[in-house]
């Protein structure tokens, strides 16, 4: 158990959006949402899966939508707060904490600001690991937890409930239209579930995980050493590329931002030319138009000077950036989660193109 305080923000913020492989939100909001809940006295209690007790109350609660439109549209502060209480309702009882629904610079902070304004702990996990773009592709939902009941909420006051669906898939269908005629971003809260199941589903320490990043970044910055080096050996994985980013294209669809960037070698890099394709976070890395990485790996981008995430709404021409491919977590590696997250999933005809764990690396192992 420990207590965020206000110079946690900075490393988790930027570990997180990291691990967020592209996606997962705005991290600089993120973080002031955060900072202004701790100044208003409000605590932020991070348990780890082991301290949850079998019959405590767990919900996943985040941010939903386009990441580009969160940048233009602030949120009010208390949208996933307010879905919370609707799913409350719903359950007839008190949540007891909370989970994130993954790593991302802003979607690893609302919890946070939900934990704080309910009065209950943050639980130390989260359910990608990573970011993904669809409420249907967490190890929480893949391995039993209900998609039932779910709340969504804007900064308007607006609030649905849904109380039953077919399956997730169909959750992530009508909420999405939802959160589009909302503005392209919302509040949500989800899959109430027992301790004891979350326990077993949840990808266990990654919010710690991540402030062990945004630290090792930070360290690398006050030495003059390799942000990369220090990144890669906090969670393993490679280097694929040191480049320049040479072309972005990238349009806001059906809730999603989807697109594709190109970035060309720089140095001992100089003549190759990769591709990534995203959907909100970076998907399949291309290189002579082969798959070199595909989801659920992590493929991101760092500033190679600073080590500073480049999500796929801040990317642009003539960005230098390192390429970073990290191993993801066991929980999204079975044929269960691959069914869900694997390329196939995003439309995409290939089969995934996995890197194998380094012994010795933080990246987190199934609960």
């Amino acid at each position: 158990m420990w207590d965020v305080a206000e110079q946690d923000l900075g490393p988790i913020s930027i570990g997180a959006a990291i691990l967020g492989a592209g996606g997962g939100g705005n991290p600089y909001i993120g973080r002031l949402r955060v900072r202004e809940a701790l100044r208003r006295g409000q605590r932020v209690t991070v348990i780890s899966p082991a301290e949850l007790a079998d019959d405590d109350m767990v919900a996943v609660c985040g941010g939903m939508g386009s990441p580009v439109v969160a940048y233009e549209k602030l949120p009010r502060g208390d949208e996933e707060t307010t879905a919370l209480r609707e799913v409350e309702k719903a359950l007839g009882r008190p949540v007891t904490a909370i989970a994130p629904f993954e790593m991302g610079g802003g979607n690893s902070m609302a919890p946070m600001v939900v934990a704080a304004a309910a009065g209950v702990p943050l639980v130390d996990g989260d359910g990608m690991g990573r970011a993904f773009p669809e409420l249907q592709m967490t190890t929480y939902v893949i391995y039993g937890a209900p998609p039932c009941p779910s709340a969504i909420a804007d900064e308007r006051g607006n609030t649905l409930v849904f109380t039953a669906v077919a399956d997730a898939r169909w959750l992530e269908r009508m909420a999405r239209a939802v959160t589009v005629s909302m503005g392209g971003h919302a509040g949500v809260a989800t899959s109430p579930m027992p301790g004891m199941l979350c326990r077993q589903v949840i990808i266990p320490r990654t919010l710690t995980l991540a402030r062990d990043i945004g630290a090792a970044v930070a360290e690398a910055v006050r030495s003059k050493s390799e942000p990369c080096d220090a990144v890669l050996s906090v969670t393993g994985g490679t280097r694929y590329l040191r480049g320049k980013v040479v072309d972005v294209e990238r349009r806001n669809t059906k809730g999603f931002a989807r697109g594709s960037l190109t970035v060309d070698g720089t140095g001992p890099d100089v003549g190759r030319r990769i591709r990534i394709d995203f959907q909100n976070e970076n998907l399949i890395l291309w290189e002579d138009e082969k798959p070199r990485a595909t989801v659920p790996d992590l493929i991101s981008l760092i500033t190679t000077d600073r080590g500073e995430p480049l999500t796929t709404e801040l990317v642009s021409y003539g960005c230098r950036t390192d390429v970073l491919i990290m191993p993801c977590a066991d929980l999204l590696r079975t044929e269960q989660a691959l069914r869900v997250v694997g390329p196939r999933s995003f439309g995409f005809g290939i089969d995934p193109v996995l890197i194998a764990r380094p012994a010795g690396a933080s990246v987190p192992e199934a609960g």
